[in-house]
């Protein structure tokens, strides 16, 4: 503000002055405008340097200057050598993101909001085959063509990674996610995961060959046994009992290895096409039918049901995924307990829920439920004849019906299991 109080008194006194001079001499007029006139060209002559400086030399000294052009050319100064200093600091920042980029193992791609690739790091490079050549502002699908990668990065739905192929080799595994960040822009990372997924491989490959070779065994032992059984009365009663607990663990042992034949099915095998579309209601009504028997009147069974709603999928896989989730809340669920079915549609996706009011389930153990062989309760899973893999089957059915599990449960407040299908897998049942 002083300068500014500083150059009104500049202007009266020099058009003043001059008017004074003007009015003397008898040219009052002139005189005042020979005294604007040398006031502007004072302007004039800073703003003048003023774009010398910063055309040529804006990192230098700026030219002097009094008065009101003084102040600004020390406050353009100092607000050009703070930014040059928050540059510095910006660049060392990210020179120490690439370099710290560049030191990963992990493939890192930098994509803008419309997909195309703005930077990576060496190990896309390797991982890839990206070059920084050609490929730069190329679409990401343009290279990584993969139809499954390719529907990954359309759903938007980045919530668990994505396995596939390089573009450079067949053998070598990727694991690929995918972040959200900013304005719609997306980091994706590539992992090489070709060790695990061998291991992995030969692990499913070691569960079908050892199931397969136990179920012509167990066939031959459940078929000794079972005519064994038919002269039981003959025998005394040690081996009664006897006969009777070696019968019972060879049902569970052929329980367990028809649960990993189906595990190692789901895992390996293609789902077949869309599948069908399914008449839900009706599928529950039969689950119910089915759990109503297990049950034999110890717990009682509703169903809700749209029936305005119809899924596409394969009946039996989800026959036996939601058979699983109502046959354990019949095994795990007191005496008297109530067991509700129901088929919905949410804003987002299609739902089957099975809700029980047992005792429920600490939370500590909901992030587990879906591993294999994992139990709450060990004794009490083998008393009920449960072999552990009921849910990891769940997870895998609903993963190839792109669906997810969510489960929802406290103690003493029973248990709820959701089985979410995309709104896209909702079907009109063909009538013909």
């Amino acid at each position: 503000m002083r300068y500014w109080t500083n150059e009104l008194w500049r202007l009266g006194y020099l058009a003043g002055g001059f008017g004074l001079i003007g009015g003397l001499l008898g040219f009052l007029g002139w005189g005042l405008a020979l005294g604007l006139a040398l006031y502007l060209f004072v302007h004039l002559r800073h703003l003048k340097s003023l774009y010398h400086w910063l055309i040529t030399n804006p990192h230098e000294e700026p030219p002097p200057g009094d008065g009101v052009w003084g102040d600004l050319l020390d406050r353009l100064y100092r607000y050009q050598k703070g930014q040059r200093k928050a540059q510095e600091r910006l660049r060392s920042i990210l020179n120490r993101i690439q370099e710290s980029s560049e030191a990963m193992r992990d493939g890192l791609v930098m994509l803008d909001n419309h997909g195309d690739m703005e930077w990576w790091n060496s190990a896309a490079e390797q991982l890839i085959g990206l070059k920084v050549s050609h490929d730069r502002g190329q679409h990401v699908t343009n290279y990584l063509r993969d139809p499954a990668f390719i529907d990954y990065f359309n759903r938007l739905d980045y919530r668990e990674p994505l396995t596939l192929q390089s573009p450079l080799s067949d053998n070598l595994i990727l694991q690929v996610s995918i972040t959200l960040f900013g304005d719609n822009e997306r980091l994706v990372m590539a992992r090489d995961v070709t060790r695990l997924y061998r291991l992995e491989e030969m692990r499913r490959d070691f569960v079908a060959n050892v199931s397969h070779e136990l179920r012509t065994p167990l066939t031959v032992l459940a078929g000794y046994l079972e005519t064994y059984s038919d002269y039981a009365s003959d025998l005394p009663p040690r081996w009664q009992r006897g006969l009777g607990q070696m019968q019972s663990q060879t049902d569970r042992m052929q329980h367990l290895v028809e649960d990993l034949l189906t595990l190692s099915r789901l895992e390996t095998d293609e789902l077949s096409g869309e599948g069908h579309c399914l008449n839900m209601p009706a599928l529950l009504e039969q689950i119910r039918e089915d759990a109503a028997g297990l049950s034999q009147g110890r717990h009682t069974f509703s169903v809700e049901a749209d029936a305005t709603l119809s899924l596409c999928g394969e009946e039996q896989e989800l026959r036996s995924a939601i058979s699983n989730l109502v046959f354990n809340a019949v095994r795990y669920t007191p005496e008297g307990c109530h067991i509700t079915l129901r088929w919905h549609a949410t804003a987002d996706d299609l739902v089957v829920e099975v809700e029980d009011d047992g005792d429920g389930i600490d939370p500590v153990h909901l992030p587990r439920l879906t591993e294999r062989f994992y139990r709450i309760d060990k004794g009490r899973s083998t008393a009920t004849g449960g072999t552990g893999l009921g849910l990891a089957i769940v997870k895998h059915v609903l993963i190839r019906h792109q669906g997810h599990l969510d489960i929802d449960s406290h103690p003493g407040e029973g248990a709820r299991f959701r089985c979410r299908f995309p709104a896209s897998r909702r079907c009109t049942p063909d009538t013909r």
